[in-house]
């Protein structure tokens, strides 16, 4: 928004922090050690919750459009999303600033909260493929949370709807790729390799196809750099020890970075 330099009766108008609720926004910050750091800590977790608020909503319509065949808007909301992930990458530069003596003075203020009990989080890695019934448990205590978890965890991931766009189009996906239990996490499969290899082979034909396949392999690629920022912070700030949630804390986090959402698409590579 910009100031003309005229001045504007808001009495009876909505003002630039009336229509983004700032008095709300602005008062949900309050520490509980009265140490100064710790408003660095809020406002960094609190933005990236923001941020992936906007994730889901991209993801959530770039599945609907991917189930329609309609890939062109598809296409923008997955580059948004990565887009995203490039903002949610550099707020680590911002958090490292954080010393281990500054973390120390308000840890113990955080109790047994943690980033591991982010319900958006979860919501992601579900909708990206990486489905494991455990991670509802720390939601047990939301019935609200952990039904909209559930619903997420039992619907196909963007890359399940990636898959039956493929047979739509007339491509051999085998079909226990296309018919299984979507509360698991997918598993690789050499039909399914195969199948992108007649993507890559022939860009021509299946040029949407093939930049579908692109902007998968993009939004993985943050996310695993995600993780990693994730890691080198964790083990810049606290080291080995346990996570204020009770996770292995960097150790949870390499393990973490072993994962792979979208396996064919890097196995291709190899085989083209």
């Amino acid at each position: 928004m910009t100031s003309s330099g005229a001045h504007t009766d808001f009495a009876n108008a909505m003002s630039y922090g009336d229509y983004l609720h700032l008095d709300h926004l602005l008062e949900a910050q309050e520490p509980r050690s009265g140490q100064h750091d710790e408003m660095l800590f809020i406002i960094i977790h609190q933005s990236s919750e923001l941020w992936m608020k906007l994730i889901l909503h991209e993801l959530q319509a770039a599945v609907a459009e991917i189930r329609r065949d309609d890939l062109r808007p598809a296409f923008k909301m997955l580059a948004r999303v990565s887009g995203i992930q490039a903002q949610l990458i550099q707020s680590w530069d911002v958090l490292s600033t954080l010393t281990p003596a500054d973390y120390l003075t308000f840890r113990d203020a955080l109790g047994q909260s943690s980033g591991f009990q982010s319900h958006q989080y979860r919501a992601i890695e579900f909708m990206l493929g990486n489905k494991n019934p455990d991670m509802l448990h720390p939601f047990a205590h939301r019935p609200d949370l952990h039904a909209t978890l559930q619903t997420v965890l039992g619907a196909p991931s963007v890359y399940d709807e990636t898959l039956a766009l493929l047979a739509k189009r007339g491509l051999a996906v085998p079909g226990d790729r296309l018919e299984r239990d979507w509360r698991t996490s997918y598993v690789a499969s050499d039909g399914v390799r195969k199948v992108w290899q007649t993507v890559y082979s022939d860009t021509g034909t299946y040029w949407d196809l093939y930049e579908l396949a692109e902007k998968l392999v993009d939004l993985e690629d943050r996310f695993r750099q995600w993780r990693f920022r994730h890691l080198t912070t964790v083990a810049r700030i606290i080291g080995a020890k346990r996570g204020t949630g009770g996770t292995a804390g960097v150790d949870y986090l390499q393990k973490a970075l072993e994962i792979r959402l979208f396996p064919e698409l890097w196995q291709v590579r190899t085989a083209l």
